[in-house]
């Protein structure tokens, strides 16, 4: 089964994606060709597949839904995989919906891609659990490690000329929507715990949780979060003061929410100054407050995430 080629998107449009991977040494390593397109459904790219006369195409951490045009293309099909367990959580972003929701399990499923998103009929899936201490970064390598799983239990399968697949299940759940980086706006009435989710649900490699504090805006990359209600006469977003250790890593600042509280561990600024370990604790910020907009007349009122 030899490989034709690889198909990745053209650097000027993978900017603005997190985590995009370029695949240029890869395929200079292994000799094989690359080809950068700007869509996968334009003409251009239609016209690729056509000369490329491909049997089989994996779909992997592809960005853009492939119509029928280009699915017809390839004679036996195309085999994608989604970050779920299909056809639960179809659509945007599972994997930071799963944390951002508080799920404490996820999985991944190999599929053959068809009009309907993310409708096909399944080849394989895997449950991957997620622990308190996960963020979107170490799930995603756990997808990763799946999908190789996945892909080398189908391949024999594919050798011998058979087509495995099976139905999805019948169910109304609507698309998950994609997220915005302007979405990451943090709401302090949260409990603790939803915090802590949804930080590390927009970590790196995405843009990040973000909130505002005397006028600024800080993006917080890491935050711990607090046992119990600490500090029950405090208004939520209210910076309680640092949190000293002598393990750098330990230090930082605790913030009350609307239930509990959380240690901020790391902190971006706008003009890219990161503050963490006891940089950040000696910050004076106690009794400060945060807030969940930018100030008024501020031309950041229109800043994204």
């Amino acid at each position: 089964m030899p490989v034709k080629g690889v198909i990745s998107l053209k650097q000027n449009t993978t900017t603005k994606r997190s985590g995009a991977a370029d695949y240029e040494s890869l395929c200079r390593e292994l000799k094989l060709p690359l080809y950068a397109v700007k869509n996968i459904n334009d003409d251009t790219s239609l016209d690729l597949l056509r000369k490329l006369d491909l049997d089989l195409a994996f779909v992997i951490g592809w960005t853009q839904i492939v119509r029928p045009e280009a699915l017809q293309l390839v004679r036996v099909g195309m085999i994608g995989a989604h970050a779920s367990l299909l056809p639960h959580h179809r659509g945007r972003a599972p994997i930071n919906w799963a944390l951002i929701k508080g799920a404490r399990r996820a999985g991944n499923s190999l599929f053959w891609l068809a009009e309907k998103v993310d409708g096909g009929e399944i080849i394989d899936q895997m449950t991957i659990d997620i622990t308190p201490y996960d963020t979107c970064a170490s799930l995603y390598e756990k997808v990763a490690h799946s999908n190789r799983k996945m892909i080398l239990r189908v391949l024999p399968k594919l050798r011998r000329g058979e087509r495995p697949g099976r139905p999805q299940p019948h169910t109304d759940e609507p698309l998950l929507p994609g997220r915005r980086p302007e979405d990451g706006l943090l709401g302090w009435s949260m409990s603790s715990t939803k915090v802590y989710d949804f930080v590390r649900a927009l970590t790196r490699p995405y843009p990040g949780a973000f909130g505002w504090l005397n006028g600024k805006r800080w993006t917080v990359w890491q935050c711990a979060i607090l046992p119990g209600n600490c500090f029950p006469g405090a208004a939520p977003g209210e910076n309680i003061g640092p949190v000293r250790s002598p393990v750098d890593g330990a230090c930082g600042q605790a913030v009350a929410c609307g239930e509990g509280a959380v240690v901020l561990l790391e902190l971006e600024g706008e003009d890219g100054r990161i503050l963490k370990g006891r940089q950040l604790s000696d910050q004076i910020w106690e009794g400060k407050m945060w807030g969940d907009e930018p100030p008024k007349n501020s031309c950041h009122s229109c800043a994204s995430g």
